[in-house]
């Protein structure tokens, strides 16, 4: 059959001021869910190492999972996208119906897999019988996170690929206060409730996810409710559509699952160092998270506009000038993800004043490492998610997962088990894994395929 020419109206031409409409309150809602994880790292701070260690632990096993619903949603939201650019309502309602039910459907088995299966992990990686005890029961209450994120995490990826990114930034601007309001009484035990300690610090998570979800299940009603009359779908009937979308969002999830698995079991290598060592790379994990976020949205959203450009059809011309604006964009922001990194090693002695002055020094020698990551980091990014928002997301998940598990898992093992390197040398592995990816990356976006993909098939 013959494909029908691309067409492309003055109103489809988005340039960086559109990237920045969608990047800023995707970057906002970033660093709040980020920001959460270093919010709880500096109230379990107080309670000392031993404590700071078993969240560690434990967030890297309950990270697994969200990982995975992180790695579906982000598939979503590149489906959502190419499904918004089309214009057609019962795509729509496929990949909503479709995502949510995969989405909820690992959570469950997250969830059910980290009871049966999560304390033996956790008695064998832990460094002390204290720091297990403490592990295992924050995950456990960790898991109420899990079920809600599941549904959270669907939506407000479906609200990213529709370009209503302010919804999600709104949700999670109702949720950080709650969480860390709840997460401050609970551990500490204020207004004469008991002091949970650790496990205040998940429950007062538990809590604002929820309100989150609630918030984002009545907007989802309110903005699409319409779609439940829309008759259909995509592949005919709801399973083979239901197979379809999985298809599709397995190499994304891949990719995303392979960089979740490969950092958590870093994490549980990285427990069998020094403890002042690990607390370092504990606290400095969520913070690379958090401001490398600045760059990543961006790219995000740099991605999203891809989709829906070929989604309509965009010309060549036209997504060359968009993607040569946005590369310049991804500069600025790696920019500003270095300065964040500088303010932060220079603060470490107000932020963290109850940790050893071993583990401050650790934090400061971090820097040039930090630093020296953002730019390959961030032109890895454009070229990852150009190439998945048109439709070659193999070749992204096998550049992503041999890296991952032909280098830096090896390496860290062989760092950490074998060598007994420092924290600097191990956290230096991530510069070298970002060095190593920039070959293949760029020479598959500059050979140009991707402009004539046809994801409307």
């Amino acid at each position: 059959m013959k494909k029908t020419p691309r067409q492309t109206t003055p109103s489809q031409n988005p340039g960086t001021r559109q990237i920045f409409d969608l990047a800023w309150p995707m970057t906002f809602k970033a660093v709040f869910l980020h920001g959460t994880i270093v919010i709880d790292g500096w109230l379990v701070s107080s309670l000392g190492e031993i404590s700071l260690a078993a969240m560690g632990l434990a967030a890297a096993l309950g990270g697994i999972v969200l990982g995975v619903i992180f790695a579906f949603s982000h598939a979503m939201q590149i489906r959502t996208a190419q499904a918004s650019g089309t214009g057609d309502p019962v795509y729509m309602k496929s990949v909503l119906a479709s995502g949510l039910t995969i989405s909820f459907a690992i959570g469950a088995a997250g969830v059910c897999a980290i009871f049966a299966f999560g304390e033996a992990l956790i008695l064998l990686f832990a460094p002390s019988a204290d720091v297990a005890s403490q592990a295992w029961n924050y995950v456990t209450v960790f898991s109420l996170v899990i079920i809600f994120e599941s549904v959270g995490q669907c939506l407000s990826s479906y609200f990213n690929g529709c370009g209503r990114t302010r919804v999600p930034l709104y949700g999670y601007c109702l949720s950080v206060p709650i969480n860390i309001g709840a997460s401050v009484v609970l551990i500490h035990g204020l207004y004469g409730l008991p002091a949970l300690g650790v496990i205040g610090a998940a429950l007062g998570s538990a809590i604002a996810v929820a309100v989150q979800v609630i918030f984002f299940v009545v907007r989802a009603w309110q903005i699409d409710r319409h779609l439940r009359q829309v008759a259909g779908w995509r592949q005919g009937k709801f399973m083979p559509t239901l197979k379809r979308h999985a298809f599709f969002s397995l190499p994304i999830a891949a990719t995303f699952v392979s960089a979740t698995l490969s950092l958590h079991v870093c994490t549980l290598i990285y427990a069998r160092m020094s403890l002042t060592d690990f607390a370092a790379l504990t606290l400095i994990a969520p913070w690379n998270m958090v401001a490398g976020q600045i760059a990543m949205q961006w790219t995000q959203a740099a991605g999203i506009i891809v989709a829906q450009l070929l989604g309509r059809r965009a010309s060549e011309s036209v997504l060359d000038r968009f993607l040569s604006g946005a590369w310049r964009g991804a500069f600025i922001a790696a920019g500003v993800v270095s300065a964040v990194f500088v303010a932060m090693c220079l603060s470490v002695d107000l932020l963290y004043t109850d940790l050893t002055t071993e583990t401050h020094n650790t934090l400061f020698w971090f820097l040039p490492i930090l630093v020296l990551s953002t730019i390959p980091r961030s032109t890895n990014a454009i070229c990852g998610n150009t190439l998945r928002a048109s439709g070659d997301t193999i070749y992204v998940m096998h550049v992503f997962v041999w890296s991952q598990w032909l280098f830096r898992v090896p390496a860290t093992a062989i760092a950490v088990l074998v060598l007994g390197l420092p924290a600097f040398w191990v956290l230096s592995i991530m510069l070298m894994e970002e060095l190593l990816k920039f070959w293949p990356f760029h020479r598959r976006l500059w050979q140009g395929n991707w402009k004539r993909a046809d994801v409307t098939d």
